[in-house]
């Protein structure tokens, strides 16, 4: 069975992963728009020391290996929050309505995550952000529009963890995989 901490350990990485790609990837860029439909992000992570690679790194192989009944459980659990495990250990995946997309909406936590400024040039767009809770984030990116399919994007990330401030990178692409979100529903 997958310890709590470790679980902690993957939900934190993950909701940050989260937070960014969708803090990032949902906003339109001037005229061109992301397509409605299920989409999948994948991330790679960099940090200094390398524990929270390790650490994510280490939760997927547990997710992995989980028995059927506490797998879909994890699932089930990540589907209420509007996210989905994609088919890489390092994607998920997440539904975005015609509605968000059209209001340039940004499906947050919530009231973990807020965007702090945004600026949008050609198909690029700058952001910045800030997250609040067991251990308060900021971040800024960039990120670039390749099609209304897909995109491109880097991400900084600061949080605070034991009074210790950390820095992670992450690289990021997002691909439209459907029209049809089957199962999976928006983010609130």
């Amino acid at each position: 069975m997958t310890s709590p901490r470790k679980v902690k350990a993957m939900n934190t990485g993950m909701r940050i992963a989260a937070a960014s790609l969708l803090l990032g990837a949902v906003v339109g860029v001037q005229a061109q728009k992301l397509s409605p439909g299920l989409w999948e992000n994948t991330t790679s992570m960099k940090t200094a020391d390398g524990k929270m690679e390790a650490a994510m790194a280490q939760a997927q192989a547990q997710m992995a290996s989980l028995p059927p009944e506490q797998r879909k459980m994890m699932q089930d659990m990540m589907a209420k929050q509007g996210v989905a495990l994609g088919d890489k250990g390092n994607s998920i995946r997440i539904c975005l309505s015609k509605e968000q997309v059209e209001r340039d909406e940004i499906p947050q936590e919530a009231g973990q995550c807020t965007r702090q400024s945004m600026t949008r040039s050609g198909n690029t767009m700058k952001f910045k952000f800030a997250c609040t809770g067991e251990r308060p984030t900021t971040g800024e990116g960039e990120y670039t529009l390749v099609s209304d399919k897909a995109y491109t994007g880097r991400t900084v990330v600061n949080t605070t963890a034991k009074g210790k401030t950390e820095q992670m990178t992450m690289t990021v692409s997002g691909k439209w995989l459907s029209a049809d979100c089957g199962t999976l529903k928006p983010r609130p």
